[in-house]
């Protein structure tokens, strides 16, 4: 993390407290450790990281706010297969689950070994002039936006070197299975089991109203280009990043070469976790 708010200052005390109970060696990140020492008692010999090079003396990293920390998390933990814990100091997230009752429980399942590891396939994008540089990957989706307020872009795509499409739209997302319950969803995009093996492909704001969210194979390749009247620019987003890609480019879609690696405590799922974020089963009616 990076700061939260105020009234989860005694959460954050009580899983320092519970850590440094257990005999747990606790390292921060040099930026939120330094935040922390304003707000909480610190453990006595704690140590902090700042890079991925460090990460491989850890057993397992806490990634503490949102599903937006989460998503920064993973851009500093990259190819290191270091597992992640997401624990929530907001509202209730898919990725950052473990709420703040319920940390206390969770770390005692974690130390006992009871978990299981959930590795999450990623996307990447890529162009010739390196858009998104060494770190060209996103857990959630990439996305591709028109910059102008007033005018539609035309996106075409094609799929293993095959043509599938010029969506004349506002935009299009390619999201993963983890991110088919994020933007892609709001786009009236289906919600995907994480481990199903796909990308969605989702347009925004279609202009021709039959063109519906595509489901693909996560082998697959998207080659991606855009043009329109008066439109030489676009933004490209990864996760919570964007960049400015011109119509002379060619965007790379694919699944990255690595996944991420989510902890779960007994007892957690993601059909629970959907379960209580969407509100299904209960009775608003009224």
């Amino acid at each position: 993390g990076t700061e939260f708010r105020e009234d989860f200052t005694p959460f954050m005390q009580q899983l320092l407290d519970k850590l440094t109970s257990e005999g747990v060696e606790i390292s921060f990140y040099k930026h939120f450790g330094k935040y922390l020492n304003d707000k909480v008692s610190m453990p006595a010999d704690y140590k902090v990281f700042t890079s991925k090079d460090e990460l491989s003396e850890l057993n397992l990293l806490l990634s503490i706010g949102g599903d937006g920390t989460f998503l920064k998390t993973i851009r500093l933990v990259r190819d290191s297969g270091v597992p992640i814990l997401g624990i929530n100091a907001g509202r209730l997230g898919f990725l950052s689950y473990v709420s703040e009752d319920k940390i206390a429980e969770s770390i005692d399942l974690v130390l006992a070994g009871k978990y299981s590891v959930k590795e999450r396939n990623m996307i990447s994008a890529s162009t010739d002039a390196q858009l998104f540089g060494e770190v060209n990957y996103g857990l959630n989706e990439v996305s591709i936006h028109k910059k102008d307020s007033s005018s539609m872009i035309i996106i075409h795509v094609s799929i293993d070197d095959s043509y599938l499409n010029s969506y004349w739209a506002d935009g299009l997302i390619i999201a993963t299975p983890t991110g088919s319950t994020a933007y892609s969803m709001s786009c009236g995009g289906p919600i995907l089991a994480p481990s199903s093996g796909c990308f969605v492909i989702t347009p925004k704001a279609p202009h021709n109203l039959t063109v519906t969210p595509l489901v693909v194979p996560d082998t697959a390749i998207l080659k991606i280009r855009i043009e329109g009247r008066d439109v030489e620019q676009c933004l490209v987003s990864m996760d919570s990043r964007s960049e400015t890609m011109t119509d002379q480019e060619t965007l790379v879609v694919k699944k990255a070469g690595f996944p991420i690696r989510i902890v779960r405590p007994e007892g957690s799922s993601f059909y629970r976790t959907m379960r209580h974020k969407l509100k299904w089963g209960d009775d608003i009616r009224n």
